[in-house]
This record gives structure tokens, C-alpha cells and sequence, in this order.
């Protein structure tokens, strides 16, 4: 209908504002981008954001020429920036887009056939539906309003119901010629939306309506929209208003619209003024002060109060009463309460007697100087939260840490690390008092979070499945999980870990809760900048690795379709195909048990079973090449820059039980770490002919790690331990560019190290007893849990290096 090329007039110019929506970012502008109606061009307006959001804006202008990008010098706020791309605006018509709502498929065409139907209309109103974190859209409760009949055009006059719609800007095309003439622009503060909105509506000439959801308003569950903010800041509706009756002064052609709005105000005002949550409490009656003042002010001649409850709210605001509001209230409160008596004592009476004990320790003071610490659901030291205690100890040894385990786990915990019980005695008095929590999954619902606790959430890898809120959407996945609890847990968090602009997105947007993203890297990867030729030497023979074998490190994820673990590959028939010189090290998930036929197989020498194994890095280490499915492992392997093999034998059944967070197979730069494969004989031949590790797979998994591994280079823990512990916010180091980063060797080039260096030193340290090797350590019982500590480094190495579980 319309041509594309840049030097053409567009028919809608969309103003975007942003700041701090890195979470929702890329799907508001997907939803424009993604647009069947090819003719607009979006004018996106970084408002300073301290977040990554202005990054991700240029992103999508770099690869589509219909995005510009204003990055503003310091932060205006929502109206100034909006402003700002007004300025920008080409197109014959503008539209608002808030940076986390989204337009729905077809919405721009629907927007231009309405357009052109009934004949440019200075002002197109349509409508929206709100979207849900649990899922739920629900349509605007007054679409009724924008019922397509009567003439196609009208004024506010013909149609003055369209002032009950909510007072918004982003649900309305606007003519640019109209707003031009008009000098309509957005004021300062909060409520900027409504003297524009209702100086609009009074002032066009030709308003036009269409009956169809063009826009997905979002629901923040948390921040993000002003009614869920408590602050002074609502005192800016005053000036709003002032605003408004301002413009009618001026416009005295408009003194039939007076009425209606003071009508708008005062129900304006009362509605903050009933809403809990909005004012502070000392607030409250400054508020109903200003708000009685600007009642005597504006009152046209005539007026009279409706009748109800409303009309007593507005005879006590007409006379100041303030005290008479209080009343009003405290009475509606008493109501309330008598209704949820009985839930509440129901609730009470199904608390445990452990509570009791807890309780009372909620009361005492916080420990300044403990943490507790817990890894995947409460087993033994390991992962991220590992990497932290190590350093922790280190930079600030004056905090004790105490790690939270099962109780059959007691009898495996590598000397020197206090621990504690879950539920035992002393398990309440740590929870209640500690100061920091750091754990890599969520501590148990029972854990109350006091006022000065810090909890801080490292997660246990890059995600690549769907995860959180998103999970709502696959029924496998979400098979028994409460969102509701989930995000409860979540609520908790402080911070969030983060080891790429990936994650930190992904995890903004699946928990919807307060928390700080820390941009640091994941500390459980320090170990891959900090290894060394005899440290990998050492690993790969207590696996009994033979020297001179070519190691490939088989780590599949688990399946949400799938009850147990089910071998998607013939490890037999690779073992063979392959031959000799390579090892096979296969590494189930953790949720899996041990498998019997991984057993038998190693017991045949087909391969070797490292799935009790207490170190995932120590594996990464050993190997010289990563195959994995969907697995995180491969973003953590990609910090070592060896090649990684996908088999993906069951992509589409994955996808549609799971859900993927970008396409793996798409071909662009970063979304694939190296060769994939889908059948047995095409991961073979990937290794005979070389292509595993070839020039394209190289090329490949540079772009991978640069998009995946951009904060991790050995320094990750102490970043988290300065933010956390000692309260930096600046003066951590910053992580080092890629190319200056020292990456622990591969085993080839440990290899060749060794043989030039007569005065390495041999061995390695655990705390407590020796490591056994992976043929003794399988049903080794708890010997095979052993912690490695650290390793013996060459005489340059200037520390102990840690060894994590996974």
C-alpha cells in the first residue's frame, strides 16, 4: 500500500521512551518490527538509561534502518523524552509505545485501513488489552466505547463517554499536522498523560474510533508503573490538572468542557486518596489539603456533587474535613478485617511447632558477620555460591559462612566448612539471624526475609530453556510448580547474578520481582581463567585418562517429557566408530541418578561414567571438546574456547515441550557455539572429517563466546564479594576485554607445557582425604564426593586453585 523507501513520508512514526526495560526491551520492539504494514519508522528515545537498554536500541538500529535511536544526555523523564522524538517524527501519524507493552500481529494495518475508512481523522482512538505475568490478557473493561457505529467521524461533544476511557496516550494515533498546529507537547512529572490527553480530546475536530486490540498494556507485578509506586511524587497530578484548566482559560471556545473536567479531577484525587500504597502515610493528609484547595479553586458555578458514597466524599472534600475521611475509612477497614478473621485463624492454626522456635529467633538481632550459603536444593558445596565462600573467606575472613545440606549428607562434608542441618535447631537460629544468603537455587519457603537481610540469587547457568513466568507456557515444564510461590521465593532476592546481557534480560523479564541485576560474570567459571597445564594434567589422570587421548565430554540436559534418563545416543556405537583415541566422558544431569548402562559400560572400558563426579568444571577442563543438546553446559565450556558439538536429535519435540530462549539453529552470529548435528552418523562424521574443529566452527564459537562469555574472565567472585560483603558499588574491577584474558590451556597444549617444564610440580591437595579416580570413585559410596579444594600450581601460580562441584 505504501512504499518502504527511506526518503518517503511514513505513515506512522512511533515513539518509543526508554529506560530501565532491558528485561522487556526486545519484545516490545519485535512486536513493531515483526508488523506486516511495512511503513513506519520507530523513534526509540534512551532516556539516560543505566542499564544495558540503549545498548540493545542501537543493536536493533544496526540491522533495521527504520529504527532511530536519541540517546538522551541525562535522564528527563517520560514526558521531556517523549518530547524528544516528537521533534524526530516524519510520519503522518504518531503513536506511543511504552517500552515494556507490545503491539499486537496486524495491529499497524488495522491502524491504516481504519485511517484511510474514515478519511484521516485528526485523532484515531483504539483499543487494548492488559497482559498478565501469570498469563491472563483481558480486554479493556470499556470497549463498548469504541463501538464502530454512527458516523465514522465525530467531536468529544458527539461522543463525550470517550472521557471515561482511562486517561492514556499510547491507545490513540495522532495526527502530526493536528499536534503541530496545536503545539501540543508532554509536561514534567507523573500524570503526564493527562493534559495531553484531555487538551487533545477537546480540541480535535475529527475523532475516529476503531473497535479492535492494537496494544498489549503489560501488568508489571512489581515497579515499572506509577500506581504501584509509593512516593510524594503523586503530588505532580496537582500541577496536571493546573495544566489543564490552564489550556481551558486559554481556549475559551472550550468553557462546556469546564465542568466535565473539574468532574475529572476531583474523581482523579479521591481515587489516589483510596488507593493504599500510593501516598506515604505522612502524605496523606497534605494531599487532602491540596486537593480541598484546588475543589474551592476550580469549582464551576453551579456545580452539585453526585449523589452515594461518591457525593459524601465530595461534600468532605468541598469543606476540608479531613478528619471525616479518616472516619470513613477506619470503618472500611473494620469491614474488611471482620471478613478475613476467620481465613486468617485458619491459616494461624496450621503452623508448625517449629515456628514457635523460629519465631523467637526473629526477634533477636542480625549476625552483621554470618552468611549462609546452600547449592542446588541443599546438597554439598558446589557451583557459584562455592566460588563466593572461597573468596569470601578470603577478602572478608571476619564472616563466618554456614552451608545449608540434607541430613544424609553430613557424613560428606570436606573438613573446615561449618554446616547445619535443614531443620535442625540450629538450621532456625542461622536462618533468622544470618545477614547474607547466597544460594544458587531458592531457599525454602518457610525462610523469612527480615528487614537488613541480604539475599543473593547466583543461578546455575545461562538460560537457554524457558525458565520462570515463561514456563507458564509449557505444561511439561510447568507440571506441578506454583508461579505464585516461585515469585514469592523471588521476591526475596537482592540480587540477581548474571553472566551475560543474555541472562540478565531473561531473568528480568521471567521473575518479575525488585531485585539487582550484578553484571559481573558467574563466579563458578573463575576457574577456567585460573587453571593451569598441571592442573588439567592432574584431572585427567585421576579419570584415568590415558595420555595422548582426545577427550569428549558427552553432558546432556534432562528432559521435561521424559520421566528417567534415557541414552539419546549409542554411546557404544560412537565409542567404536570413533576408536581408539578417543575417550567417551559422559555426564548425565544431576537430577538423574546413577544409570545402569552407563555402568556396564564403563565397566566394558566403552567410555567413562563421570556422572557422580563432584566437579562439572573439572570435566570441562579434561576435555578437549563439549557434546551437549540444550544443555547450559555450553556456555560455561565456551569460556575455554574449545569446540563444542550440538546433537539435537530432537529439536522440535524440545522446543514445543520446553521452549527455547533464541534459535539455535537461526545461523546468525552467537546464536550457535560450533557444528550441530542430528543423527549418529552426522556427529561422527563431524569428528572424522575434521569438521569439529575447523575454521567455520572456529568462527562460530567466537561469536558465541563473545555474545555468552563477555563478563566471565577469572574475576567474577570477587566482583559478587565486594558488591555483596564490602558494599562497592564502584570499585570492583571491571571485566577484562576478551583478547587480555588468559584461558586455562587445553589438554594438548598441557601436554607440551609439561614436556618443556622439568620443574613442574606434581600432586594435588583436598581438604581431608585424596580424590579417587572415576573408575574407583563410581559406587565408591561417599568417598566419591570429596571435595577438591585445590590443586598444586606451577612454582609462578600465586594461589591455591578451587575446584567446584556441580
Amino acid at each position: 500500500m505504501y512504499e518502504t523507501a527511506l526518503d518517503a513520508i511514513p505513515r506512522f512514526s512511533i515513539i518509543v521512551p526508554v529506560f530501565k526495560v532491558q528485561g522487556f526491551l526486545r519484545e516490545c520492539l519485535d512486536s513493531v518490527l515483526a508488523q506486516d504494514f511495512r511503513h513506519f519508522e520507530v523513534i526509540a528515545v534512551d532516556d539516560c538509561s543505566p542499564d544495558c537498554s540503549g545498548a540493545i536500541l542501537d543493536e536493533y538500529a544496526a540491522r533495521d534502518e527504520r529504527v532511530e535511536v536519541l540517546h538522551l544526555p541525562e535522564n528527563v523523564g517520560l514526558g521531556r523524552a517523549r518530547n524528544a522524538g516528537l521533534e524526530k517524527a516524519r510520519g503522518d501519524y504518531i503513536l506511543f509505545l511504552d517500552s515494556d507493552d507490545t503491539l499486537v500481529p496486524g495491529a499497524l494495518r488495522a491502524l491504516a485501513g481504519r485511517l484511510a475508512t474514515t478519511a484521516d481523522p485528526e485523532v484515531l482512538i483504539f483499543d487494548y488489552a492488559r497482559t498478565y505475568w501469570y498469563g491472563s490478557v483481558r480486554r479493556n473493561s470499556l470497549a463498548a466505547l469504541l463501538a464502530e457505529t454512527g458516523p465514522a467521524t465525530f467531536t468529544l461533544a458527539e461522543h463525550p463517554a470517550l472521557l471515561d476511557l482511562l486517561q492514556i496516550v499510547w491507545n490513540k494515533a495522532y495526527r502530526r499536522d493536528f499536534i503541530e498546529k496545536h503545539s501540543f507537547t508532554f509536561s514534567v512529572g507523573y500524570y503526564e498523560d493527562v493534559p495531553w490527553t484531555l487538551s487533545v480530546l477537546m480540541t480535535a475536530e475529527s475523532l475516529a474510533v476503531l473497535d479492535q486490540v492494537c496494544l498489549h498494556y503489560r501488568q508489571r507485578r512489581q515497579g515499572g508503573n506509577i500506581l504501584c509506586t509509593t512516593t510524594r511524587q503523586h503530588f505532580d497530578i496537582f500541577d496536571q490538572y493546573a495544566r489543564v484548566f490552564t489550556y481551558l482559560d486559554a481556549h475559551p471556545e472550550l468553557s462546556r468542557w469546564r465542568m466535565r473536567m473539574f468532574r475529572k479531577m476531583i474523581d482523579h484525587y479521591l481515587t489516589i486518596l483510596d488507593k493504599p500504597g500510593r501516598l506515604p502515610r505522612n502524605a496523606q493528609a497534605e494531599f487532602f489539603h491540596r486537593a480541598a484547595r484546588d475543589y474551592q479553586r476550580y469549582a464551576p458555578a453551579g456545580f452539585t456533587h453526585p449523589t452515594g458514597m461518591v457525593g459524601y466524599k465530595y461534600a468532605i472534600l468541598a469543606k476540608d474535613a479531613y478528619p471525616a475521611l479518616v472516619g470513613l475509612k477506619v470503618a472500611g477497614k473494620a469491614h474488611r478485617r471482620l471478613r478475613k478473621h476467620a481465613t486468617k485463624h485458619v491459616k494461624q492454626a496450621k503452623s508448625k511447632a517449629t515456628d514457635l522456635r523460629y519465631q523467637a529467633r526473629l526477634r533477636q538481632p542480625l549476625d552483621e558477620n554470618l552468611a549462609v550459603y546452600s547449592a542446588y536444593w541443599n546438597r554439598l558445596p558446589a557451583c557459584s555460591p562455592l566460588a563466593i565462600y572461597e573468596k569470601a573467606r578470603e577478602l572478608v575472613p571476619q564472616v563466618h559462612g554456614v552451608w545449608v545440606i540434607k541430613p544424609h549428607l553430613a557424613g560428606q562434608m570436606p573438613e573446615g566448612i561449618d554446616y547445619v542441618v535443614v531443620n535442625s535447631p540450629r538450621y532456625w537460629e542461622v536462618m533468622a539471624r544470618a545477614k547474607y544468603f547466597v544460594n544458587n537455587v531458592n531457599f525454602a519457603d518457610s525462610v523469612v526475609k527480615r528487614e537488613g537481610q541480604i539475599h543473593l540469587q547466583t543461578h546455575h547457568g545461562t538460560p537457554f530453556k524457558t525458565m520462570g513466568t515463561d514456563q507458564k507456557r509449557y505444561p511439561a515444564a510447568a507440571k506441578g510448580m506454583s508461579f505464585r510461590k516461585l515469585l514469592a521465593r523471588a521476591d526475596r532476592w537482592d540480587f540477581s547474578v548474571s553472566a551475560n546481557q543474555h541472562s540478565t534480560e531473561q531473568w528480568e523479564r521471567v521473575y518479575p520481582c525488585s531485585f539487582q541485576s550484578l553484571d559481573t560474570g558467574y563466579p563458578r567459571n573463575d576457574i577456567y581463567y585460573h587453571a593451569n597445564a598441571q592442573n588439567i594434567l592432574d584431572i585427567r589422570e585421576r579419570l584415568g585418562i590415558a595420555p595422548g587421548k582426545t577427550v569428549l565430554l558427552y553432558a546432556p540436559t534432562m528432559r521435561d517429557y521424559q520421566t528417567d534418563y534415557v541414552p539419546r545416543l549409542d554411546l557404544k556405537k560412537i565409542s567404536h566408530e570413533l576408536g581408539e583415541d578417543y575417550v567417551l566422558l559422559v555426564r548425565t544431569h544431576y537430577l538423574y541418578g546413577q544409570n545402569p548402562t552407563l555402568q556396564e559400560l564403563q565397566r566394558r572400558g566403552t567410555l567413562i561414567d563421570a556422572s557422580g563426579h563432584p566437579s562439572v568444571e573439572e570435566l570441562c577442563l579434561a576435555a578437549d571438546a563439549l557434546i551437549t543438546d540444550y544443555s547450559s553446559i555450553m556456555f560455561d565450556y565456551a569460556n575455554l574456547d574449545r569446540p563444542i558439538i550440538n546433537y539435537i536429535d530432537d529439536w522440535d519435540t524440545y522446543v514445543r515441550s520446553r521452549g527455547v530462549t533464541f534459535d539455535l539453529l537461526s545461523g546468525q552470529p552467537g546464536d550457535t557455539p560450533g557444528v550441530l548435528t542430528a543423527t549418529e552418523d552426522e556427529l561422527i562424521d563431524a569428528f572424522r572429517s575434521g569438521r569439529w574443529d575447523d575454521e567455520q566452527s572456529r568462527t562460530l564459537r567466537a561469536a558465541f563466546r563473545k555474545r555468552f562469555c563477555s563478563w566471565d574472565d577469572g574475576n567474577a567472585a570477587e566482583r559478587v564479594v565486594r558488591r555483596i560483603f564490602l558494599g562497592e558499588v564502584d570499585g570492583e574491577p571491571q571485566p577484562l576485554p576478551m583478547a587480555k584474558r588468559t584461558i586455562a590451556p587445553t589438554p594438548r597444549a598441557a601436554v607440551e607445557t609439561s614436556l618443556s617444564s622439568h620443574n613442574v610440580a606434581k600432586g594435588h591437595l583436598v581438604r581431608g582425604r585424596r580424590v579417587h579416580r572415576a573408575d574407583e570413585a563410581v559406587g565408591a559410596g561417599d568417598a566419591k564426593r570429596d571435595l577438591v579444594d585445590a590443586v598444586t600450581l606451577e612454582p609462578a601460580a600465586p594461589k591455591d586453585l578451587p575446584i567446584f562441584r556441580s
